[in-house]
């Protein structure tokens, strides 16, 4: 019986320390969550809602879904910063013009940026964003020299040194290469050297291999504020935002070109600039299809240096 006692002791002075244990354990670990809660700083909302690349979910306006507006369109402006992200409301339908937030079409006026032509005329503007090459491009540029229709194809510093060729054709047929920065970073985000190594870094690239300088600039993830455009205004560059996109720049995702076809169609309107990215296989399927359809009904596509003097308010 004493054995039993002294062993049901130890048992129990076992129990005892482990419970302690335990309850140091988990002293120590709250003291250590509420260090960190203390020093942790959330990430900058500004960069943290943003994707590297949103410029089609910017564009959607999809009815279906309930959320902030702010969420939509350039409303987001972070009080450091100044940070927009450019976004806009469809029309709806075919030639219903889309709605930018309430103030942004003087802004943008105020700094030679463009995000739509002249609405009274039936002309469309495309342009594309070429982050990196998915293989597509080629194909792109066959339809582009069968139907006679230039475009501004807008690379960064990774896809400048690396497709050559491509960027030699672009500027071969007739187009204008158009500049997306060197390392597509949020200009915001950015003091004011770090943005014009970004910008003009990439410019000055392009000049030493083909003598020629960019003027069309898109920010990259459509992200801007009066700052940045005042600073790439006075560097001589226009800002070419977008009056259409959508969600093509999802690889990962693509819905087939029945899709695309669709989704342009069916908002197309009077000055149209399109933003397509070139790493769709959707849009290279329905590129043709698309600018038959437009002409069809109506529309011509304009030749893409205008945008530069529609801009600069030097076209009626």
């Amino acid at each position: 019986m004493a054995v039993w006692n002294s062993e049901f002791r130890k048992v129990a002075e076992l129990k005892r320390l482990n419970t302690n244990v335990l309850l140091m354990i988990i002293v120590v670990l709250a003291v250590l969550a509420l260090n960190l809660f203390m020093t942790w700083e959330l990430p900058n909302i500004s960069a943290w809602v943003y994707s590297p690349e949103l410029t089609g979910t910017l564009s959607d306006g999809n009815e279906n879904i309930d959320i902030d507006p702010q969420y939509f369109a350039s409303g987001i402006n972070d009080s450091y910063t100044g940070l927009r992200s450019w976004g806009i409301r469809r029309g709806g339908r075919p030639g219903i013009l889309p709605k930018p937030d309430p103030g942004t079409p003087e802004l943008l006026k105020k700094y030679n940026s463009i995000y739509i032509a002249d609405t009274e005329k039936p002309k469309i503007y495309l342009t594309f964003d070429e982050g990196y090459e998915n293989g597509y491009t080629p194909k792109i540029l066959d339809v582009l020299y069968e139907n006679k229709v230039n475009a501004i194809f807008f690379v960064t510093g990774p896809y400048l040194e690396k497709e050559d060729e491509l960027i030699r054709r672009m500027i071969d047929e007739g187009h204008v290469v158009g500049n997306h920065t060197v390392n597509h970073k949020s200009l915001p985000l950015l003091d004011e050297k770090t943005l014009e190594e970004e910008v003009v870094g990439l410019d000055r690239r392009f000049y030493q291999k083909y003598g020629k300088n960019m003027v069309f600039l898109r920010p990259p993830k459509g992200e801007y504020s009066e700052r940045t455009l005042e600073i790439t205004s006075k560097l001589g560059y226009v800002n070419v935002f977008w009056s259409f996109a959508y969600d093509d720049w999802a690889v990962n995702r693509q819905r087939g070109w029945e899709y695309a076809f669709e989704k342009v169609t069916q908002n197309l309107h009077n000055g149209a600039i399109i933003l397509l990215h070139a790493v769709s296989r959707d849009n290279a399927e329905a590129l043709d299809k698309i600018i038959q359809y437009a002409r069809e009904n109506g529309y011509e596509f304009g030749d893409v240096n205008e945008l530069e003097q529609l801009a600069r308010g030097g076209m009626t």
